[in-house]
């Protein structure tokens, strides 16, 4: 059931009561006994997440002291003894609820029992499905494998109290039937542990924070420039030499150059991988390893330079990004990489190996001689072919030993491999070409996914990559998209979060960066499309942070709602409206430019404040009662006028002219563009993309005029990958400048109806690529009024 979407609640019940009926030896459970009173069960009281298909309340409750046994349909399997045990050892450490595990089979629970059961000989159910019944005297998780029974037991961990320890034994289980099945058989999230290492027990700790939330995969990126994590034992330098970088650079002093001074090493031993996986595999989590090729190999050159086009010698990269030296073609690195995948598939023992294939610049290959005589022996048409070729070669070793290749989108670039499955990150386009060739894919993309994003503002944030995608964007996201056919939809496996840890020195800033985003994403792949809503869902959200407490996962307490953008206003006064996700939290806020303490001025309602041209910065910060607060947020909200419109002598023409530059070396802003020559001019319909812009290095600068029809404020929304600036006349209303992945700033201005000169100033340099330009009238998208560009001819 790859791509499932929603189910009408009548069907899918249909379907999970015909499997349970039709395929198991499970009676259904007894009616409700004369105990079953008191309150029905509250939709509003549930808070689960992901949100399951199909939720029917019932009446009562179970008190959790009342439990005292775990029984299971078939207690000689080995899979059913395991979740028993699990099922114990989870109500003891949390809840200090002891249960045995019974040696009888069942066929349906008896009272005071937890029954796992199996349903017997279904082949067509899907293998993640669940049903859940609690009633005041039992509960009841069935489904036609362990992967489903596993998905219920988290569901029922979500039901029982949010405290821990003996005092909640006495609470009560709320009496409900869940009937519940994901949506996409692809859920997963993503590590590097390249940039900085963390120790086994966090990885653990992390996979089983993605069970808790039913994610499937962890996407393990293990091999960087940076360093190489994983031990190979024919290759003993890898993690001997390319384990270990000499300095890491500090903060982001990349020119001049500044690094700490202090060696950083690590790697995982096989033995831990093994632990790693076998944890993971206990948990229902595939362990995707990928191991980056042709590019991100510094490190494993620096360890075996002949693996190299140039002599060298190298050193494990100590600054981020992207380098030029990369692998060789030629056959000493085949095999090489064929003898360390060959260790890396009998360490994990799932379907895909992931094999990177991004940002893998050509200039080595252009001047190598060795790559220039395969290229043409092969008869391939140039370096990207080349690149094809290369992936091609180890799909097939891959394939041969069981295994299916996973890449970035760059694999697309001169021509895909045939069996190969695309995690589309630049964008969602890679994925939309993957899909249409009949590909598997996986959607990453940076604009929604990369939680190495900022989640606020960075003024009050720890040190990030750049870009901005908070909480809401992530469960914004749309997997599937519109451009795909029903057929080719198909293709689209799930989702992908990915944490790149440049700048994620320490395993609280992984958890804080990844919840709870985590948690928007598990529902944005398990959950019907239809279910989502993002008010219900954020209602849910301070149970959960109680739970996260309990786990010691240092979350981050998502900002007070109200102070998203800087604002203009044409009138005296503004009204600032703010919210808290979080019920039982306190907003505190300043009108002075400080940031808030608890002594601050208490908000109870909408602020009236006066505001000129100077403007008034209003910010805001919740706290908590167990002492935590969250990032301040803040606004400035500005009085302003309309700028007059330009007369125009001569009538004018659709679009943009452009000035379209290419450069070497390394560009990191678009003023740099003002000592350039454009080797190419032209007229652009809107501002994006030219299609003849080729792979790197290059940049665009947009000029004419902008037409508004009414008097009003204007937000321009500026989405760029890397750094962009949009003026109206010599007014910066967007600075959208320097080096980043896929994201979007806006800026507001006052514009009187007419034509109004605008420039546009883009430049690309590594990695994605992307610009999109667009306008709302009086803050609010769709109102109706639409800007448009125009130039003189």
């Amino acid at each position: 059931m790859r791509g499932m979407d929603h189910l009408a609640g009548a069907t899918l019940l249909a379907l999970i009561t015909a499997c349970s009926a039709r395929t198991t030896d499970v009676d259904p459970a007894p009616p409700p006994t004369p105990e079953a009173t008191g309150a029905m069960t509250s939709i509003e009281d549930l808070h689960l997440v992901p949100w399951p298909a199909e939720v029917a309340p019932a009446r009562g409750t179970l008190p959790l002291a009342t439990l005292s046994s775990i029984v299971l349909s078939d207690p000689e399997d080995p899979g059913l003894r395991e979740l028993a045990a699990y099922t114990a050892t989870l109500l003891a450490d949390e809840w200090d609820v002891r249960l045995d595990v019974a040696s009888d089979p069942v066929t349906q629970p008896i009272p005071g029992s937890v029954a796992l059961l199996l349903w017997k000989g279904e082949t067509r159910a899907h293998p993640e499905q669940y049903v859940l019944e609690v009633t005041p005297q039992s509960i009841m998780v069935s489904a036609p494998t362990g992967a489903g029974l596993f998905y219920g037991l988290q569901t029922l961990r979500q039901l029982l109290p949010p405290e821990v320890g003996a005092a909640a034994a006495a609470r009560g289980i709320p009496a409900v039937e869940i009937l519940d099945i994901p949506r996409f058989s692809y859920r997963g999230m993503h590590l590097d542990v390249g940039r900085h290492f963390f120790p086994v027990e966090f990885v653990k700790k992390y996979i089983d924070l993605l069970a808790m939330y039913k994610m499937n995969t962890f996407h393990w990126h293990l091999t960087e420039d940076q360093g190489w994590r994983i031990e190979i034992e024919k290759y003993p330098r890898l993690t001997e030499i390319g384990s270990c970088r000499k300095e890491t650079i500090v903060e982001k002093n990349f020119d001049p150059f500044v690094g700490d001074g202090i060696p950083y090493c690590g790697f995982y031993t096989q033995e831990e991988i093994r632990e790693v996986v076998d944890h993971a595999l206990r948990r229902y989590v595939t362990v995707i390893p990928e191991i980056e090729m042709p590019g991100h190999s510094v490190a494993a050159l620096a360890a075996y330079p002949e693996l190299a086009c140039t002599e060298g010698p190298f050193e494990v990269s100590t600054r981020w990004g992207v380098t030029q030296d990369i692998y060789c073609p030629k056959e000493e690195t085949f095999a090489f990489l064929e003898d360390v995948l060959t260790e890396v598939i009998e360490l994990f023992p799932g379907t895909y190996v992931h094999i990177g294939g991004d940002e893998a610049p050509k200039s080595r290959w252009e001047a190598s001689e060795v790559a220039q005589e395969l290229i043409r022996r092969e008869g391939l048409a140039d370096e990207h072919e080349l690149q094809s070729y290369f992936i091609g070669r180890i799909e097939r070793f891959l394939l041969s030993n069981g295994r299916r290749l996973i890449g970035w989108d760059e694999i697309l670039e001169g021509g895909l491999a045939p069996e190969a499955t695309v995690m589309s990150w630049r964008g969602m386009e890679g994925g939309i070409d993957a899909a249409r060739q009949g590909h598997d894919v996986i959607m990453t993309p940076t604009s929604h996914v990369y939680f190495d994003y900022y989640q606020g503002d960075p003024e009050f944030e720890p040190l990030a990559i750049g870009g901005y995608s908070p909480l809401e964007h992530v469960y914004a996201f749309e997997p599937v998209p519109e451009a795909l056919t029903e057929d080719e939809a198909v293709h689209v496996l799930g989702a992908q979060g990915n944490v790149w840890t440049e700048y994620m020195t320490t395993t609280d800033y992984v958890e804080y960066m990844v919840a709870p985003r985590l948690l928007a994403l598990s529902e944005v792949v398990w959950s019907a499309k239809g279910h989502r809503d993002w008010e219900h869902f954020t209602n849910r959200l301070p149970a959960h942070f109680q739970r996260l407490d309990g786990l010691g996962v240092r979350y981050r307490i998502p900002n007070v709602a109200g102070l998203e953008e800087d604002a203009l206003t044409l009138d005296d006064e503004i009204t600032v409206t703010l919210k808290s996700l979080m019920s039982d939290g306190r907003i505190h806020y300043t009108t002075d430019g400080t940031d808030p303490n608890p002594t601050a001025p208490r908000y109870t309602g909408s602020i009236r404040l006066p505001v000129n041209e100077t403007g008034v910065t209003v910010t805001a910060r919740l706290f908590l009662p167990n002492g935590r607060a969250g990032a301040p947020r803040s606004a400035t909200f500005r009085k302003t006028t309309l700028r007059a419109a330009t007369t125009l002598d001569e009538p004018v023409e659709t679009g943009l002219r452009y000035a379209y530059y290419e450069y070497d070396g390394r560009v990191r802003s678009v003023e740099q563009l003002a000592d350039m020559r454009p080797v190419s001019e032209g007229v652009a319909a809107d501002v994006e993309i030219q299609g003849f812009a080729r792979e790197e290095n290059f940049g665009l600068v947009f000029n004419g005029y902008v037409f508004v029809p009414v008097d009003g404020i204007y937000t321009f929304f500026l989405s760029s990958d890397d750094g962009s600036r949009l003026l109206i006349g010599d007014e910066m209303v967007v600075d959208h400048d320097g080096l980043h992945g896929t994201s979007e700033k806006s800026g507001m201005i006052g514009l009187a109806a007419g034509y109004h000169p605008i420039t546009v100033q883009f430049f690309q340099t590594g990695g994605g690529q992307s610009l999109h330009l667009g306008f709302a009238h009086a803050g609010a998208t769709g109102a109706g009024v639409v800007a448009r560009l125009f130039h003189l001819p």
